[in-house]
């Protein structure tokens, strides 16, 4: 059913196109509830969804200074080089005109602008806020296990092949066993030579699957054999480990204060669109 808001009709796609949107992540969250109440509320969430941005919209629309034709005309031209043609672009902004697309150019600018406003005048992170924050979700800046390595790589590709790679770096193994230290044989036999081959401190999930097996099987001062990944055959030697922490406060306040920031701008814009919603007229048409 369509709305009309502030005299403007909203037609019931859009309404739909919200509801879609949120359905993916909306029915993961709420999974256990019941599908009724469920599709009920995505229903109603979507159509708040929509009457606020319609607000935002209407609000921005006639706000501050003029967009800048030449800042309009910029976001056109790259806006249109990810289309085929013009045809794709009238139908994916659902206008039938090139000056339409640059009017819902410029409206999405002046509604950006609005929230940059709004967002300006959210309060800064107080201390005891920064504090609190961080006392909540301690376990959010958690890190896990990190293992400092360094590696030597013979890349298998069209300049070496399989049996090659392997038989130079099974020579390279045999300095190490021999006492050479591993230091001095990478650059002699590595092809990522960058900084002596150390890697630094890496985490699981930043390496393929196949070289973090190895590695995190490994002691400080520990040398592997040769193992093969995808990109060819290695020897790592581990350095050091730390063990999962959870950081002081003084070592991601940072972070903090900008996850703290982001809550306080988004309350100032929910506070001023609750302002807009209680002066607003909305029906269903």
């Amino acid at each position: 059913m369509a709305l009309v808001v502030n005299g403007e009709r909203i037609e019931d796609k859009e309404i739909q196109q919200e509801i879609e949107r949120l359905r993916p992540r909306y029915e993961e969250v709420f999974a256990e509830k019941d599908p009724a109440e469920r599709e009920a509320q995505l229903q109603e969430w979507s159509r708040d969804n929509v009457i606020e941005r319609v607000l935002l919209r209407q609000e921005a629309k006639n706000d501050g200074a003029e967009i800048p034709p030449e800042d309009v005309e910029e976001a056109f031209k790259q806006l249109k080089e990810q289309y085929d043609d013009s045809e794709a672009l009238h139908k994916a902004l659902d206008v039938d005109s090139d000056e339409k697309v640059r009017q819902t150019i410029e409206l999405q600018m002046r509604t950006e602008r609005k929230i940059g406003e709004i967002y300006a005048k959210a309060p800064k992170p107080s201390e005891e806020q920064i504090r609190e924050y961080y006392e909540d979700n301690k376990d959010k800046f958690r890190s896990d296990e990190q293992i400092r390595v360094a590696h030597i790589v013979k890349y298998v590709n069209w300049q070496t092949d399989e049996a090659t790679a392997l038989r130079a770096m099974q020579e390279a193994l045999d300095q190490i066993h021999s006492g050479a230290a591993f230091e001095t044989i990478v650059d002699k036999y590595t092809d990522c030579a960058d900084s002596g081959g150390d890697l630094g401190y890496v985490m699981r999930g930043q390496m393929v699957e196949e070289f973090e097996d190895v590695i995190f099987h490994l002691s400080p001062g520990q040398v592997s054999d040769v193992f093969r990944t995808r990109f060819g055959f290695h020897i790592a030697k581990a350095y050091d480990r730390r063990p999962p922490s959870i950081p002081e406060l003084k070592d991601v306040r940072k972070q903090v204060a900008e996850e703290v920031l982001e809550q306080l701008r988004e309350q100032a814009l929910g506070d001023y669109l609750d302002g807009l919603r209680a002066k607003a007229v909305v029906a269903e048409a």
